[in-house]
């Protein structure tokens, strides 16, 4: 897989989560967060398990084993996605559809400063600018307002934070393992495990409850993920995380469409200049490095 198509598919994966979060926000009239999180993850695991049980026997029958410390980076990638994932599953049942898309992609910039001071990972010059124009064009596609946040808005800020830890985590633990699928099938473990452990302290439990947002659960569990955050996991096999960063921040502008389709939510002519800016953004992580690339190639 080139970095274009790796890319390409990480733009599919943020027209998954775009549209996922109207069924994360209209499944809280019917089950609480942790267990909606928790039956979400391990039906998300139940999805990708043959795949990824496949992918360790072939690792095994070439000598491969996973060590202590890869263990313990899936673990860390684990719970990474269950914080941030938790937080903005409570978070959003207090906001907009629009407001979460847009404070969840705080992750953007945190992504590269992340993978910089924690990891030594130094991203492409043109991820700074491009991180700086995605924060401007959520901001502008919230509607430039935000003055009225509650406290539903600042749960979605610290799920901002997980979201980059996970980011980075996934590419570097599916480059280090080199199975992106086991990678995704136990940070689905982790996060359904532990939503459903919460969910036993905090929640009232039943099956009518998971029968009113069946279909909410059916789709953030399958198409969110099972397939979304599998492909995530393989794409970044191919791509620097700082890169991938940026083009899921294409998350927002699906969300603020899907808000306007299903919820009645709407778009105005500076929300619509936002998605302009992200698109932007997009644009230029991929093609300054092209650019700099065929420089490179004439000048020799």
């Amino acid at each position: 897989m080139t970095r274009w198509q790796a890319n390409g598919v990480i733009l599919f994966v943020a027209l998954i989560w775009g549209t996922t979060f109207v069924v994360q926000q209209t499944s809280m009239d019917s089950i609480g967060p942790f267990y909606f999180t928790g039956v979400r993850f391990l039906l998300g695991t139940v999805a990708v398990l043959p795949f990824a049980l496949r992918e360790v026997s072939r690792l095994y029958v070439a000598g491969y084993r996973f060590s202590r410390r890869d263990k313990l980076g899936l673990l860390a990638t684990g719970i990474a996605m269950f914080l941030a994932s938790i937080l903005q599953q409570i978070g959003i049942m207090d906001t907009s559809v629009t407001n979460a898309a847009f404070l969840t992609a705080f992750y953007v910039p945190t992504v590269p400063i992340l993978a910089l001071l924690v990891f030594r990972i130094v991203p492409h010059w043109a991820v700074w600018p491009g991180g700086v124009l995605c924060v401007m064009g959520t901001y502008m596609l919230s509607g430039g307002d935000l003055s009225g946040l509650g406290s539903g808005d600042f749960w979605v800020i610290g799920s901002a934070f997980f979201w980059a830890c996970q980011v980075v985590l996934v590419g570097i633990m599916a480059k280090r393992t080199r199975a992106p699928l086991t990678v995704a099938a136990v940070q689905f473990f982790v996060t359904g495990v532990l939503g459903m452990a919460m969910g036993t302290v905090t929640e009232d439990f039943s099956l009518q409850s998971v029968y009113g947002a069946g279909f909410e659960i059916l789709y953030a569990g399958i198409m969110s993920a099972g397939v979304a955050f599998t492909l995530q996991c393989v794409a970044q096999n191919y791509t620097e995380a700082a890169d991938a960063a940026i083009i899921m921040s294409a998350e927002a502008v699906f969300a603020a469409i899907a808000g306007a389709i299903f919820l009645g939510e709407r778009l105005l002519p500076m929300e619509y200049a936002g998605c302009g800016l992200i698109l932007a953004a997009i644009i230029g992580v991929q093609l300054m490095p092209l650019l700099r690339r065929r420089r490179r190639v004439a000048a020799v």
